[in-house]
């Protein structure tokens, strides 16, 4: 069965940074697109980025370009997400997601994402 694993969240000051990881198992990474999403409390679960198959692509929210970096290693069936500058309103549980094909237009929808990660706590502190 498949199974996403995120790892790497933690407890952080404002301005530093983390690297999560998401070990995929049961697929092939390099036929999905990845995407990076996160959930505050009392919040509905928000777009962070995406990758596409091969890596040559990437897209962000606004509120995390320039400071965080998707990545991915097909060879190693593990996405990346490197977070810099991290602020408090970064604090989420922040999820993984795998889908076979998704248009651009639809690749912040969390809707138009087939599995999931259980999620890994970043909590930035102020």
């Amino acid at each position: 069965q498949v199974q996403l694993v995120e790892s790497g969240g933690g407890l952080v000051q404002a301005g530093g940074s983390l690297r999560l990881s998401c070990a995929a198992s049961g697929l092939t990474l390099n036929n999905y697109v990845m995407g990076w999403f996160r959930q505050a409390p009392g919040k509905e679960r928000e777009f962070v980025a995406a990758i596409n198959r091969g890596g040559s692509n990437t897209w962000y929210a606004d509120a995390v370009k320039g400071r965080f970096t998707v990545s991915r290693d097909n060879a190693k069936n593990t996405v990346y997400l490197q977070m810099n500058s991290l602020k408090p309103e970064d604090t989420a549980v922040y999820y993984c997601a795998a889908v076979s094909s998704v248009s651009v237009l639809r690749i912040r929808g969390p809707q138009n994402y087939d599995y999931w990660g259980q999620g890994t706590q970043v909590t930035v502190s102020s």
